[in-house]
């Protein structure tokens, strides 16, 4: 009995929770519909038991009542026997033969309520040990509720950080393909390049003026040159010329 209710009752739970985790979308409203599901799957399973127990002190009632009524009918067994002897002390056998008579009916009713509670008994052993096993299915299904909530908060908490981090890695991947640091890197380049160009144009703008300050300097020896021959022919030499005076 108790492997049957919770073998169903089992039955029913992985059939929701397998469809569930077929068309689950979203990992938080599956969770709450599985709690939901296996709440329900525990209330059936208390109905069942309920009618379990139910069914157990029914039968013990009729156990206690045969009982009881076997108690009864020794108890005018006893008194029907008391009665005949003292009918038998008194001469009057017919009447007390009587009185055994109705004894040994109440002795055979009361034989035969032992005997219908002594049956009882196995049911009622065997429905206890149901019970039981039932209540501690039970206790089980509900600390698995339990569980499953706490897993539910869990595994929410988890699916929510990972699309969190899926978004992150989703941004990075955006980022990587239109990296802002490369722009910076062109742009570096271009800088550089005009630097460079900056530095080609100074060397140039340098050499242009020591080459004029060059020909400056020739233009000043020519006109030296050209100076001194215009004295040789006017026939005066330059001091730096002239002959050395004789001793």
């Amino acid at each position: 009995m108790a492997e049957s209710i919770f073998g169903r009752v089992a039955q029913l739970a992985r059939a929701n929770i397998n469809a569930l985790l077929d068309s689950a979308e979203d990992p938080e409203k599956m969770l709450d519909q599985m709690i939901r599901d296996y709440t329900d799957n525990i209330r059936e399973a208390e109905d069942a038991v309920a009618s379990t127990i139910g069914n157990l002190r029914m039968v013990e009632a009729d156990h206690a009542e045969a009982e009881a009524a076997a108690v009864e009918w020794g108890r005018k067994a006893a008194a029907a026997s008391a009665k005949a002897d003292e009918l038998r002390a008194g001469g009057g056998t017919a009447e007390a033969d009587r009185f055994d008579g109705l004894a040994k009916v109440a002795l055979t009713r009361q034989l035969s309520l032992e005997q219908q509670a002594d049956g009882y008994e196995p049911a009622i052993s065997q429905q206890n040990e149901v019970v039981e096993k039932l209540k501690t299915g039970l206790e089980q299904m509900k600390g698995k509720l339990e569980e499953l909530r706490g897993k539910r908060d869990e595994l929410v908490a988890r699916a929510k950080m990972a699309r969190a981090q899926n978004q992150v890695h989703d941004a990075v991947k955006q980022v990587s393909v239109l990296d802002p640091t490369s722009d910076l890197a062109r742009f570096e380049q271009k800088v550089r390049r005009e630097e460079a160009r900056a530095i080609g144009n100074a060397e140039l703008a340098s050499s242009s003026l020591d080459s004029q300050f060059e020909s400056l300097d020739d233009l000043a020896d020519h006109a030296e040159v050209d100076a001194r021959l215009r004295a040789l022919k006017a026939g005066s030499a330059p001091a730096a010329i002239e002959a050395p005076p004789t001793p």
